[in-house]
């Protein structure tokens, strides 16, 4: 290129156009044309520059900021020779660049000679160093301004290997490719912000600063937050391109709902004015908008296009052992001590808690563990102290208090080798006797086993273990053997259970079934008939063995046997319960075997599931639950426990009233009255000959139907006068019924006391007797008639007192409030002590 094109050149295309001709030719006679292939360092930061360079072509980028390349005319190495500095930036080819070359002593020699250039450039850099100046002077304010409110670091990631923290992952990760505004919300102790703060760095924009701002510490006027006119720098102006995390935005003053409101949908809001006549200019703010709340806004939620929920961790029991090991490993970090582990049985403990303050209370419990150890090299179930949920208050693992009691129900023993190597044998036995032998209780041994000794030890067993008598029924052993037997020879997929018309129907159907029993045993006296006694056992057994041949597993169990039903209605008033730990199911059990059946894992024993469908951990009601331990065996994690608890807690806690349960307490209520029908009739005064069949059907109905009604009454008067005090809010029949069920189970017990108490002992001549041999001599342990009626009363005191707390702590309302139902108690209790007392 000729000399005066060069300086043409100069003029028009490099920053050289401010110098005069002469300087400008000076210049050009020193410049030679040199081409840099591509991927070769230009220059090098921190070196010395050794040439003055004026790029013509190519392609020159700077490694600290790559993003941008080098202008055609860009001077490469200006002020580091006018100010004699090392180089400032490293300069790479990423093509073959052609550039025009200065050597660094002529160039020098050109400042010398023409004083011109650097006067020239010394003012332009003047220029930059008072830009420069500014920007840091704005950069001090801004930080000044964020400092207070900068978050600085992620404490940690989504912890856990559950879904939830799967799909937890899944949404911050997908919030955090783009630039829209988030509604992260939970409850209490979840560590949202932190959530909050790892969407940021996680984002491309993780260079620029995040600040978190409590709603609840901001001015009415919202002036940190938006500034003042002519004030100085809002949060949202010195934040520029950053991330705001606003955090629990239900404390926010309700002045600034529509401000921020206008800020999420349009990115925009108006400065705090000082006088209200000022008009606020609009302004636009370039940051990204990060919400917290313990719950969705409804004002707010539909102008965010992310919304992400997190979990509780009490859904999140999978991740406590995650959380757990990782916040024990950095506890242990911070205080210089060796890592501790934490054994299986302090992780169950952890799981079977509901933790309410979620993350930070599960941090607290391990720091109060760790601070507990003292040098012991590990966690254990000890030092844990979880407060204690409502689920689990007041009760006692009685499998984990007593070893041997866990091992006997996990033995072949139970039920299984006590069921098919006795119990099966022994009820076809008494069925023969009862059929072959004399007819009489008092000749037949096992008449007075079924009415003497059966009846009255179900009753007393239920305060103490509730259904257990369903674990060794006979009933249902017959009905498993057909059931086997019935596949055996017809191999089929017997039919699932009918689940909704069983619910519906079923409870009607056993009640139905009860009501004809009674009077049956009235009727026909089967208390003293033998072969008919027999009669009931064998069609109860025919019911079950019907059933098994067609559905699989104890449909007849749980829904049609009428023994059954009065046996789970009975069992809410027992003192034990067998219960799932919901935490540890829910965490550690995949393949729920308890429920479904499967083969041996771990220390769980090969099973066919649960007889009765019902899964341990969300069994809320003893009427589900026959204490087979089916689940027990099957369970490899220790999640089951057998519990002592306060007797009855269920009616007032988890219990589901149902009508067909309230129908058939009243029935067993009515049956006192009918199996003394006698008395009942000598207390009215009413002299009708029993002996007829249609007189005495017709009492019989009668006296089965209007003992119940007293009840209903005086329900209704309780409702009445309720409407007159707008304070109380009775509860529905069918939940305050179950109040009377203490008084109904003391007045069943009171019935059969004489036949516990006196027949029942002398059950070894009666035996003899059986069997044609002379009983005379042989021991009879009877109780004194005066003995026996100060039992039964004392049972239908305690009834009666059993009922008015029962009822009390159903109702939740004051005593005056549900006076009616007590007396009414007692009036049923002073009907029931006339006729067995007397």
């Amino acid at each position: 290129m000729a000399t005066s094109d060069l300086i043409t050149w100069l003029k028009e295309r490099t920053p050289l156009t401010v110098l005069s001709a002469e300087v400008l030719e000076a210049i050009a006679l020193q410049m030679q044309l040199i081409t840099v292939e591509g991927e070769q360092t230009l220059v090098k930061a921190g070196t010395a520059p050794q040439r003055l360079y004026i790029f013509q072509s190519g392609h020159i980028q700077s490694q600290e900021t790559p993003e941008a390349s080098l202008l055609t005319g860009t001077l490469i190495n200006l002020r580091e020779l006018i100010l004699e500095q090392p180089v400032s930036r490293t300069l790479v080819t990423w093509s073959q660049c052609e550039l025009w070359s200065i050597n660094a002593q002529e160039f020098k020699s050109l400042l010398k000679q023409y004083p011109e250039i650097t006067q020239a450039f010394s003012q332009q850099l003047a220029l930059q160093l008072q830009e420069v100046s500014s920007q840091l002077s704005f950069q001090q304010e801004r930080q000044g301004i964020l400092r207070p409110y900068l978050v600085t670091k992620v404490k940690r990631g989504v912890i856990g290997k559950s879904r939830y923290a799967v799909k937890l992952r899944s949404q911050i990760k997908n919030a955090s490719d783009n630039r829209q505004s988030v509604l992260i919300f939970g409850e209490p102790g979840l560590q949202k912000d932190n959530l909050a703060t790892l969407l940021h760095f996680s984002s491309p924009f993780r260079r620029e600063p995040i600040i978190k701002v409590n709603c609840s510490q901001l001015q009415t006027s919202g002036a940190e937050l938006f500034g003042r006119v002519g004030g100085k720098l809002s949060l949202l102006e010195a934040l520029g391109e950053g991330t705001i995390i606003l955090n629990n935005l239900q404390e926010l003053p309700p002045e600034l709902f529509q401000p921020i409101a206008q800020l999420l949908k349009d990115g925009t809001y108006y400065p705090v004015s000082r006088q209200q006549d000022t008009s606020s200019p609009l302004k636009t703010s370039r940051c990204r908008i990060i919400i917290i709340s313990e719950k969705k806004l409804s004002n707010i939620d539909g102008l965010i296009e992310n919304i992400i929920k997190v979990p509780p961790l009490r859904v999140r029991k999978r991740d406590i052992e995650d959380l757990a090991t990782y916040n024990i490993s950095l506890m242990c970090r911070r205080r210089g001590i060796p890592k501790v582990s934490i054994t299986p049985e302090a992780i169950r403990k952890l799981q079977a808690y509901d933790f309410p303050n979620n993350v930070r209370e599960l941090e607290n419990l391990i720091e109060r563990a760790l601070i507990q150890l003292e040098g012991y090299p590990e966690i254990t179930e000890e030092i844990i102290w979880p407060s204690q949920s409502k689920k689990q208050q007041f009760r006692f693992n009685l499998l984990k208090g007593y070893p041997r009691l866990r091992q006997f129900f996990r033995s072949q023993w139970y039920p299984d080798r006590l069921n098919y190597g006795f119990t099966m044998i022994a009820f076809a036995l008494i069925n023969l006797i009862l059929w072959l032998g004399p007819q009489t209780r008092g000749e037949n041994f096992a008449l007075n086993l079924f009415w003497a000794w059966w009846w009255p030890l179900v009753l007393i067993g239920f305060p103490f273990v509730g259904r257990l008598w369903c674990a060794v029924c006979p009933f249902m052993i017959y009905g498993e053997v057909t059931q086997k037997v019935s596949l055996w020879l017809f191999p089929r997929k017997l039919k699932k259970w009918p689940r909704h018309q069983a619910e519906t129907w079923g409870g009607w159907f056993l009640w139905g079934l009860f009501a004809l029993i009674l009077l049956w045993e009235e009727l026909w006296d089967l208390k003293n008939t033998a072969y008919l006694s027999s009669c009931l056992l064998l069609l109860i057994t025919a019911g079950a063995m019907i059933c098994s041949t067609i559905f699989e597993r104890r449909f007849w169990c749980r829904y049609l046997c009428p023994i059954g039903g009065m046996n789970g209605m009975f069992a809410k008033l027992s003192m034990t319960e067998l219960r799932g730990q919901q935490g540890t199911c829910s965490a550690q059990c995949t393949t729920y075997q308890c429920y479904k059946g499967g083969p041996q894992k771990g220390e769980g024993l090969e099973t066919n599931g649960c007889p009765l469908y019902s899964h341990p951990a969300q069994l809320e009601d003893n009427r589900d639950c026959v204490l087979c331990m089916t689940c027990l065996k099957a369970c490899p994690h220790r999640s089951v426990e057998f519990n002592l608890r306060p007797p009855g807690i269920e009616l007032w806690t988890t219990h589901v009233p149902r009508s067909y349960e309230v129908a058939l307490l009243l029935l067993l209520l009515d049956a006192v009255f009918l199996h003394r029908l006698p008395q009942v009739q000598a207390q009215l005064g009413f002299s009708w000959d029993l002996n007829q069949f249609w007189i005495h059907s017709g009492l019989a109905i009668l006296v089965l139907s209007l003992p119940a009604l007293l009840p209903l009454v005086c329900h209704q008067i309780m409702r009445l006068l309720g409407e007159f005090q707008s304070t109380v809010k009775l509860r529905p029949f069918k939940e305050l019924a179950y109040g009377y069920l203490p008084l109904v189970l003391a007045a069943n017990l009171a019935y059969y006391l004489p036949l516990g108490l006196g027949e029942a002992g002398q059950i070894l001549p009666i035996t003899l007797g059986t069997f044609g041999f002379s009983g005379q001599g042989l021991p009879v342990m009877v109780a004194h008639p005066a003995v026996i009626t100060f039992l039964q009363g004392t049972l239908l005191i305690f009834g009666v007192i059993l009922s008015i707390f029962l009822t009390q702590k159903i109702a939740k309302l004051p005593f005056h409030s549900l006076i009616v139902q007590h007396l009414c108690s007692s009036i049923l209790a002073i009907g029931l002590w006339n006729i067995l007392l007397f």
